[in-house]
């Protein structure tokens, strides 16, 4: 039995052909085959994972998994596998955006163009930047790509150097890409190897006419150390889609900062991810099925 949170979908069916496949608005619906179920399409709240005694693999609707890995999850033997490469396009496009909205200033136009005031001004180009990107995945590869052709210099970190990094001029540490980027963008998903990583010492080793951009996970960098140094100037200013908490609150001081771009951690919420998200699925369930090696298997130790 193979429980599916979402809608019915046909390519669903015939990827699982041969399998029992049942669709439910919340896993708890299902309640009535618990003992039946061997797989689920969705996430598995922890006080249930252990009232389904036949569960051999769960796949995350989302690319990054910490909300999976709860403690019931990392002690299980159940194989977790992700959405991993849904939104790398989309995020790539993204970071490039706040690039160039922060480059530019777009924020002073909006703001002639609400005033119906013409303000014409000499603005920075991407051209002959650097641009490091901290997390060498699918939406940081993508971004390189971008990258070069925006004519920008390429830094990158990456867990394991050894894999191939097209479009990446330097692999290096993050003392090097701090010290020479014009524009730090963080890619990669939010672990306990990374949570923090970007505090009050990461920035002060910025260029103060550096940018911050975090388009992944909040909670890698130190809110109160980004606020202090956007605050200060320590850096020119902050793009920022994913936050720590979300919803942003209301009288969170990163509104009203000047020298910030903020978006509801949407980046990736285009049609384009949701196609690929469905791809992932159909394939990995036709893995599963004709007991083939699964697709974006997470390692649960290193959180992704």
């Amino acid at each position: 039995m193979i429980v599916v949170v979402g809608k019915e979908s046909p390519a669903y069916v015939s990827a699982a052909a041969g399998a029992r496949l049942r669709f439910v608005d919340r896993l708890t619906d299902a309640e009535d085959v618990y003992d039946e179920v061997e797989a689920v399409i969705g996430r598995v709240p922890p006080d249930v994972l252990g009232r389904l005694p036949k569960l051999r693999w769960v796949h995350s609707p989302s690319a990054g998994v910490d909300a999976d890995l709860t403690p019931e999850m990392l002690a299980s033997q159940v194989v977790l596998t992700s959405s991993a490469g849904n939104g790398g396009i989309s995020l790539a496009e993204h970071a490039l955006l706040l690039m160039l909205m922060l480059n530019r200033d777009v924020p002073r136009w909006m703001r002639a163009q609400n005033e119906h005031r013409w303000d014409h001004y000499r603005h920075s180009e991407l051209a002959g930047r650097t641009v490091g990107i901290y997390g060498l995945g699918n939406s940081g590869l993508d971004l390189a790509l971008k990258a070069k052709a925006f004519h920008l210099r390429v830094l990158g970190v990456r867990r394991r150097p050894d894999q191939p990094s097209p479009n990446v001029d330097v692999l290096c540490d993050l003392d090097q890409l701090l010290a020479e980027s014009d524009f730090v963008v963080v890619t990669t998903p939010r672990t306990p190897a990374t949570t923090g990583i970007f505090g009050a010492d990461a920035f002060q080793r910025m260029k103060q006419s550096a940018y911050f951009i975090c388009i992944s996970r909040g909670g890698i960098a130190d809110d109160d150390a980004l606020l202090t140094a956007l605050r200060t100037g320590q850096i020119a200013g902050a793009g920022l889609d994913a936050h720590d908490v979300e919803p942003l609150p209301p009288d969170s001081p990163f509104w009203s900062l000047p020298n910030v771009v903020i978006t509801p951690h949407n980046g990736a919420t285009s049609d384009g991810t949701l196609r690929r998200s469905e791809e992932i699925v159909v394939d990995n369930l036709h893995r599963f099925v004709t007991g083939a090696p699964l697709r974006n298997v997470v390692d649960k130790a290193a959180g992704y």
